[in-house]
């Protein structure tokens, strides 16, 4: 499992979803012809959570780039098509479409969740080059939910002031942005 889709799961955990990260979606060979992909894997999904309370299914795809320039808003600005590549989701309707259909019937069909619940994509990125608020803004005229650098801090300030969990995130969260109250 990947260190930032853990953070991010904890994180979803706490507002009070359960999560799985590393989702494989089991696509039929039907599936697979109509995304183009007749020899694909299984699809594989960052991080899904499930909200019982209002049936939904939260699909985010994390990319952490915390060493490098970030997700790039000009990709999807439509000014870095080479790029897009890293985004199949959020760029190619008819993938998204299919694979997110797929998820929904496999987990009703396994008691995951209700019937019909709502099913939203998402994107979580541990770094953003350009406007992140632009971003943010971008995808909710899509539909989809957008976690920048931004939420996810303020997510994590409010694990440190949660109770104890034992979980990694919550752990390093409390270490690393709680105010020390050791006298000098």
């Amino acid at each position: 499992m990947d260190s930032f889709e853990a953070v991010v799961a904890a994180i979803l955990e706490r507002r009070g979803y359960w999560t799985q990260t590393s989702v494989k979606v089991d696509l039929t060979k039907a599936e697979k012809r109509a995304i183009g992909r007749h020899s694909s894997p299984r699809w594989e999904l960052d991080v899904v959570a499930y909200r019982g309370a209002s049936n939904e299914l939260l699909v985010l795809e994390c990319k952490s780039f915390l060493d490098s320039p970030g997700v790039q808003c000009s990709t999807f600005a439509g000014k870095n098509p080479k790029d897009a590549k890293r985004y199949k989701l959020f760029f190619d309707a008819t993938l998204r479409r299919v694979v997110l259909r797929r998820l929904q019937k496999q987990f009703v069909e396994k008691g995951f969740c209700a019937k019909k619940p709502r099913v939203t994509l998402g994107l979580a990125a541990g770094r953003v080059k350009g406007d992140e608020a632009w971003l943010g803004q971008r995808f909710a005229s899509k539909g989809w939910s957008f976690w920048g650098p931004t939420k996810i801090r303020a997510e994590l300030e409010a694990l440190c002031r949660s109770g104890y969990e034992n979980s990694i995130a919550t752990v390093v969260a409390k270490i690393l942005l709680r105010k020390s109250k050791v006298a000098p």
